[in-house]
């Protein structure tokens, strides 16, 4: 089986040509390719699969089975893909993923893709959205604190077609990342985990951020929690509605436009072509 491992600023994921055929078993393969010692690495597949609604589907599973609803990054990725590999030569290209379709945009230098402008639609703030526990009868839930054994802290809800929790720290090197990421993905206020993105503001228009991604764990970014932030900053009055967002593997542009529509504009990068021999 062919695959090509693609990496949008360091969110790193296989990508497989499902256009004439569709692998079996994905959850199980998902792991198995994941694996970083083993397999190929990542935090996960990507299919890129016909669609009757777009001019692709989508489907992606995160490093430990799990089937993901959609993911910025990897909506990058894909349209460098199938512009790269001759698949299409469209601009803009419609994706079809579980969250609804997403119109990508690439923003070209000659022939080559320099970066992808990716509409990540409306975000939410309903907590049946997103969806949260709903014990305080709030429609929303906004720097709501919640007391975890590492300390107290605020957390902001968010729904960018997956579930965010959005936590502002004075200091992203004082907070216990790697016990309260976890820690605050299963918190039973989420009713099916959630993203966690923990946030420092470092001026109106620049965030500083890390995430602890559901069913992945950290990685170096994640494009729909990037959103999720800035929407949560412009909400608590921290910044405007647009700012670069730092993560560990490079920036993001985020706009919250007036439409109500985010806009996510980042790089994508193809990093090899393979070909795998199943084992399970």
């Amino acid at each position: 089986m062919r695959f090509t491992k693609m990496h949008g600023i360091g969110n790193d994921y296989i990508y497989i040509d499902c256009m004439e055929s569709m692998p079996d078993r994905l959850p199980e393969l998902a792991r198995e390719m994941s694996d970083r010692h083993m397999g190929v690495g990542g935090d996960g597949i990507v299919l890129i699969c016909p669609s009757e609604i777009a001019d692709f589907r989508m489907r992606m599973f995160n490093s430990d089975g799990s089937e993901a609803r959609m993911c910025g990054n990897a909506s990058r990725c894909i349209a460098k893909y199938v512009h790269d590999h001759n698949l299409s030569h469209n601009n803009p290209i419609n994706l079809e993923t579980l969250s609804g379709i997403k119109v990508l945009s690439l923003n070209m230098a000659g022939d080559n893709v320099k970066s992808v402008t990716v509409d990540m639609g409306e975000p939410s703030l309903n907590k049946d959205d997103i969806p949260v526990v709903n014990d305080d009868g709030e429609r929303c839930m906004i720097e709501k604190s919640v007391v975890t054994p590492y300390g107290e802290y605020n957390v902001t809800a968010v729904s960018m077609g997956n579930p965010h929790g959005v936590i502002f720290v004075d200091n992203l090197e004082d907070i216990p990342f790697e016990n309260l990421g976890p820690y605050m993905e299963n918190h039973p206020i989420w009713r099916d985990r959630a993203n966690i993105e923990f946030a420092q503001v470092l001026s109106s228009g620049v965030i500083k951020m890390r995430v602890w991604e559901r069913g992945t764990g950290e990685t170096l970014a994640c494009g729909t929690g990037a959103c999720a932030t800035l929407v949560a900053s412009a909400i608590t009055g921290r910044t405007g509605r647009m700012a670069t967002l730092k993560l560990r593997g490079g920036d993001l542009d985020i706009e919250w436009m007036a439409d109500g529509h985010v806009m996510m504009t980042g790089a994508a990068t193809e990093v090899f072509q393979g070909v795998y021999r199943r084992q399970c």
